[in-house]
């Protein structure tokens, strides 16, 4: 199979190896299921609600000479992660890397903190910060089986500027990181795990319209915004690299460097970003 990913990576670097990914229908989830599979692994790509868009990828990754399934979960409740990872388990015996990526978000202006409400608060935490740690919980005496063993966790640029969706986004996506660092520490050395922190990116999940994704372009140090490849090739870096504990900002230089010259900046307190 030919990598159109990336001219710098080649060869079949996760080869017998397999692989889980939430939140896979669509996506930075889907561009993470498909350069996995282009790199040998077996892919089993969960989704919650978008059976249609699941199907798709996973005929496509298909099409392409990979091994792809798709498996139902809702992984913001602990018993469907068990199950999830029970399944991928009786469908493979083994599992070799898992890729954090399911989120779920509500735009709320953070100056209008009334309108945080207690379920908002607990639906943004259950799904982006306890389902990791469910399903982390629940696939580590597999991941431990194997010499490979290896997380990835998605995160958000909004946990290091304070500016996302939500509070609520912010303050999940914050503590996904916290528990990277000590997983990784209490998991090491069979499991290995890091975090990606990707800015502005072009997916359903943001809701912008194409005239600001545009400014973002702009405002990019590099000239235009990250894509869900770009996150692809980072997951695929940690989940081979001898690394662990560390995170990836992703987001074409924007939190490091800043907005460019004479660029409007971006204010991304009030929308949704992931």
């Amino acid at each position: 199979m030919v990598n159109h990913h990336s001219d710098t990576i080649t060869g079949m670097q996760l080869e017998n190896r397999v692989a889980l990914i939430t939140g896979a229908a669509t996506g930075m989830g889907r561009a993470v299921a498909t350069l996995f599979a282009s790199h040998g692994a077996r892919v089993f790509l969960n989704y919650n609600t978008s059976a249609a868009q699941a199907d798709e990828a996973v005929q496509a990754i298909r099409a392409s000479g990979g091994r792809a399934e798709a498996i139902q979960a809702d992984v913001s409740e602990e018993e469907s992660c068990k199950a999830l990872v029970e399944a991928v388990q009786q469908k493979a015996a083994r599992l070799d890397l898992l890729v954090n990526n399911a989120g779920w978000t509500r735009r709320v202006p953070h100056a209008q903190l009334d309108d945080l409400t207690d379920e908002i608060w607990q639906r943004t935490l259950q799904t982006n910060l306890l389902a990791p740690f469910y399903l982390i919980r629940a696939a580590a005496p597999l991941l431990r089986r194997g010499p490979h063993g290896a997380v990835v966790n998605i995160a958000s640029t909004g946990a290091l500027t304070g500016q996302a969706s939500s509070m609520a986004y912010v303050a999940a996506k914050a503590g996904l990181l916290a528990i990277t660092t000590s997983l990784a520490r209490a998991l090491a050395p069979e499991i290995r795990l890091n975090a990606i922190a990707p800015g502005l990116i072009r997916t359903g999940f943001a809701g912008w319209t194409e005239e600001q994704y545009s400014a973002g372009d702009a405002s990019a140090p590099l000239g235009q915004l990250a894509t869900v490849e770009d996150v692809a090739e980072a997951a695929l870096y940690l989940s081979t690299a001898k690394v662990t504990g560390e995170t990836i900002v992703v987001d074409a230089g924007l939190y490091r460097l800043g907005p460019r010259p004479n660029s409007a900046p971006l204010n991304l307190s009030h929308e949704t970003r992931r």
